[in-house]
């Protein structure tokens, strides 16, 4: 595994981060120092599906009409918006999730993986009676996935998802939301309205309109976070670049993902921008790469690291999840991140410059592991009895 190239020159002058120390499930607190007592109780707030993800990996081509395939490997983890809550999760930051979980086996995997086995506060999320857990199949072949997904909307006012006490959504640092053409979601605009740093992603519009008119909860949204075919369609552009510099007259904040070239972004509040290619790796898996680079960059965001390092951040552990099973559990934490630099520093002939491009975790990582590591993966089924 080696750092790609890095931009010409040597680089800005890395600040002096303060680490901190693990907080109650054992893992890194990349905002310790930032943390007063009024704060917020939770840093980012998150609500969508959460499906059942069965992974299958190994393909040498995609299924054929008419045949039967063998993948020589299989995973289950919970997916869907699970996938952004663990990965931020991981990160260090306190993560709480309103979701509907079915009245299931399925359901209840996720709960626990979630709850207990990443710590995600789910005191907004329910458990609806009667209602299944929603369920994609991935198929990961030449680098590329193709899912089937199948799923109900859980009854209506099942669970009320976005409100606290007062009426709206849980007090957070930051929400990210997947904005939906045409829609508006109320809790957005809530939720900026009390402070909160919303940070946005959107999905393929299956209308074909590519209207950026119809994306209404942008303009409540700090950062707007497309893949470049997304934002060249939103933009009318044929440069993913300027399509980034054409999103910001409706975004502060534009971060462009260019695949294997990367990430791209202009802040127009300060008129820096920043790009960074992206690190070379074997990929098994990339499901849930992209909520993975997303985490990356809002933590990087909230612990005010300047915009080049919250894109390599972001772009490092996007690369690092996509070389293990699944979306939600593929996602590294602190250990994981500091295994790579430490690994990636002893290779011979590494490029200085790709190097100085990372060299800002030398103050983050920790000098030995202070959670468990490897992670919990994704597993080929769920439901094994325990041992006594």
């Amino acid at each position: 595994m080696t750092a790609s190239n890095a931009s010409a020159g040597e680089g800005p002058e890395y600040p002096e981060y303060i680490l901190g120390t693990p907080h109650a499930h054992g893992r890194v607190d990349p905002l310790a120092a930032l943390r007063a007592p009024d704060d917020p109780p939770w840093d980012v707030y998150l609500t969508g599906p959460v499906f059942l993800d069965i992974i299958f990996t190994g393909l040498d081509s995609a299924p054929v009409r008419g045949t039967e395939s063998w993948a020589r490997g299989m995973g289950s983890s919970p997916g869907g918006v699970a996938n952004m809550a663990t990965a931020l999760a991981r990160l260090g930051l306190r993560t709480s999730l309103a979701a509907a979980f079915g009245d299931d086996h399925y359901g209840e995997y996720c709960w626990d993986a979630l709850e207990q086995g990443e710590g995600i506060d789910l005191s907004p999320s329910a458990t609806v009676p009667g209602w299944h857990s929603p369920v994609t199949v991935s198929m990961a072949y030449e680098g590329e996935r193709t899912m089937v997904s199948h799923g109900h909307e859980p009854p209506p006012d099942a669970v009320r998802l976005h409100q606290d006490a007062s009426g709206g959504p849980p007090r957070a640092r930051a929400a990210v939301a997947s904005l939906t053409p045409g829609e508006r979601a109320p809790w957005v605009a809530a939720a900026a309205a009390r402070g909160t740093r919303v940070f946005a992603d959107v999905g393929w519009d299956d209308t074909g309109a590519w209207d950026l008119a119809g994306l209404a909860d942008l303009e409540h949204c700090e950062a707007f976070l497309p893949n470049a075919e997304e934002a060249m369609r939103y933009t009318g552009t044929d440069c993913p670049r300027a399509a980034a510099r054409a999103l910001t007259a409706h975004v502060p904040l534009a971060v462009v993902t260019l695949g294997a070239e990367g990430a791209y972004a202009v802040d127009r509040r300060t008129g820096e921008t920043a790009e960074v290619p992206a690190i070379e790796v074997e990929a098994l898996d990339p499901t849930g790469a992209g909520d993975v680079f997303v985490a990356g960059f809002v933590t990087g965001t909230l612990a005010g690291w300047p915009l080049a390092d919250r894109l390599a951040f972001a772009g490092l552990t996007a690369a690092l999840s996509v070389q293990e099973f699944g979306g939600s559990l593929s996602a590294p934490g602190w250990s994981e991140v500091a295994a790579w630099w430490r690994r990636v520093q002893s290779v011979d002939g590494q490029d200085p410059a790709a190097l100085r491009r990372y060299a800002f975790l030398e103050g983050l990582v920790p000098e030995a592991d202070v959670e468990p590591w490897p992670r919990r993966r994704a597993v080929p089924t769920i439901g094994f009895r325990r041992s006594a």
